[in-house]
């Protein structure tokens, strides 16, 4: 199978587009509290629909690509994906809302997992290193639609105009760069794909998984929470506070820009280590000032301790011995989403106990976790090239 230039930039082009998509409902956050009228533990349980969807969607993600490809499989779930965000504040109620983000949450998690597993062929039919830089696009997609989201609120646009124009531009981008990825394999019959059915994973997938859990649970606390933090516990401006997403995306790209030469020259442990302590230390800055330009200097130094945590995580998952790269990594990602279906919801309800800035104290307790836990990624079969 040869590997193209321009198939490697359609790969790249389709992990902007999730993260631009999902840094405009990050965005859009707020928004959907006052549209709706809900408090932070029913914002809570909006996030956890969104899970719930993700979790079903993972648990048929890889009996899906393996029978259409992860080309067929990218472009369907990346256009529902995009489609769906204009009707985020389109619902007639908060029932209504909880549906949209459940099968939000499905098509999401269906083309992470295809864009991943294009990303791992690539890498393994290419012979280098790609898949951080992978996920770097999808944080320079998020720093520019977070970026772009706070340009539309200064500009005046209104929220529905600006999903709009977002889910028009993000359907026509997955759509025109699916084009030029890998072909599709051949159709399969059921019987020849019984060996992808779910299951839960054992040995070094569970171990992947428990590690990829801790890492999704403490970034999605910022993607999903770090806008309203700002406008609410430091009262900055939506304008503003969209700066939080933009801030941690742009240095999460940057640092994962760098992630495949540091994957070549450190083992995981290490690699893991200084990003649970940096992701730690950072978070609590963030958390103990009251100046916003210091809380965004924070959010910046979180992620780069968290930007190449999911990439070493998923590639290992995808070179597990006698396990299809798709498997592998919807395996990791069920268990990965597990914490991260649940995350918000709990965030959300320890807000309304006590404050939003005493429930992100998760994020450090978890980055803490991840760095003590750094040894066991060696098991995983990621090894430094």
């Amino acid at each position: 199978m040869v590997v193209t230039s321009s198939t490697r930039w359609a790969s790249r082009a389709q992990f902007f587009s999730s993260g631009f998509i999902f840094a405009t409902w990050g965005v859009h956050v707020p928004t959907v509290k006052a549209h709706y009228g809900i408090d932070e533990a029913q914002l809570g349980l909006a996030m956890l629909a969104a899970g719930a969807g993700a979790m079903y969607g993972l648990t048929s993600a890889g009996r899906w690509i393996g029978r259409h490809g992860p080309r067929r499989m990218a472009a369907v779930c990346g256009c529902v994906y995009a489609l769906l965000l204009a009707g985020l504040i389109a619902m007639p109620g908060y029932l209504a809302l909880l549906g949209l983000l459940a099968a939000f949450g499905l098509v999401t998690s269906v083309f992470d997992v295809a864009i991943n597993t294009e990303a791992a062929q690539l890498e393994l039919h290419g012979g280098t290193p790609l898949m951080s830089g992978m996920h770097g696009m999808f944080s320079l997609g998020g720093m520019a639609g977070a970026a772009s989201g706070s340009a539309a609120l200064a500009a005046g646009l209104g929220a529905q105009a600006h999903l709009l124009w977002v889910a028009a531009a993000m359907v026509l981008m997955v759509a025109v760069s699916s084009m030029r990825m890998l072909p599709n394999p051949p159709a399969t019959t059921d019987a020849s794909t019984a060996d992808r059915k779910f299951r839960l994973p054992r040995g070094a997938l569970a171990v992947l998984g428990v590690l990829a859990a801790l890492g999704l649970i403490a970034e999605g606390a910022i993607y999903d929470w770090s806008v309203l933090y700002m406008q609410q516990e430091l009262g900055s401006p939506q304008k503003q506070a969209a700066l939080a997403y933009a801030s941690f995306s742009a240095a999460m790209a940057a640092a994962r820009f760098g992630g495949d030469a540091m994957r070549a020259r450190f083992s995981p442990a290490a690699l893991l280590l200084g990003s649970g302590v940096l992701a730690a230390a950072a978070m609590t800055l963030v958390l103990l000032t009251n100046l916003p330009w210091l809380a965004l200097i924070g959010f910046a130094g979180v992620g780069v301790g968290f930007a190449n945590v999911v990439p070493i995580l998923f590639g290992a998952s995808a070179r597990v011995p006698d396990v299809e790269p798709a498997t592998g990594i919807a395996a990791v990602s069920a268990v990965a989403y597990l914490g991260f279906m649940a995350g918000p919801a709990v965030i959300g309800l320890l807000a309304r106990a006590s404050s939003l800035t005493a429930a992100l104290y998760v994020v450090v307790v978890f980055a803490v976790a991840l760095a003590a836990s750094a040894r066991y990624t060696n098991s995983g079969g990621d090894q430094p090239a």
